[in-house]
């Protein structure tokens, strides 16, 4: 850039040089000191940024931030779809996990109606046994409490009818015998 001002200014000195463009130069609109203007200002602007802002080292340093982000993006995407792929294959698995849910459940019900079908028929046998035995034993203590009774009121009637039919007489005659039957002697 330093180099092409003092050829640029050289170029400009040489002779006859000016009256040639000078039709082009002042030409209305289209004046050649705002292009020359702009080439300056495009010239300091551009030594400005390269040398005293060092906009191509932020340049650079932007550009690789971004490679580092995008680097950074692509594995949290691989990270995603790799965990997204999981969750779709539990997802499959998960329908087969639930019906194999569901089989163990029925499997398990039927056994747990059998078990409870068991044991209500075990239940009911030894409830019917039971009573079975309540019912022989009731029935022997209602014989034993009829033998009883029976045995008292024959004991009863027997007595009845022996004071209703016995007379002095035949007392005195049952006294000597017993005595006799005793080995006493009857007076």
């Amino acid at each position: 850039m330093v180099t092409l001002i003092p050829s640029a200014i050289l170029l400009l000195d040489t002779p006859g040089l000016w009256t040639r463009l000078e039709p082009y130069l002042d030409y209305p609109g289209f004046e050649a000191w705002k292009f020359i203007n702009l080439a300056v200002f495009v010239g300091v602007m551009i030594f400005i940024l390269t040398r005293k802002v060092k906009l191509g080292e932020a340049f650079r340093a932007r550009r690789e931030s971004i490679k580092s982000e995008l680097a950074r993006a692509q594995q949290e995407r691989d990270a995603a779809v790799a965990k997204l792929k999981e969750v779709e294959e539990r997802l499959a698995r998960l329908d087969a996990e639930v019906a194999e849910i569901q089989e163990r459940s029925k499997r398990e019900a039927a056994e747990e109606r059998e078990r409870i079908a068991r044991s209500t028929e075990t239940e009911t046998t030894k409830l019917s046994e039971q009573a079975q035995r309540e019912i022989e034993s009731a029935g022997k203590v209602a014989r034993h409490e009829l033998r009883r009774y029976t045995a008292e009121q024959s004991v009863r009637l027997a007595e009845e009818i022996i004071r209703r039919e016995m007379k002095p007489e035949d007392d005195a005659r049952l006294i000597d015998s017993n005595i006799r039957e005793l080995g006493g002697v009857a007076q």
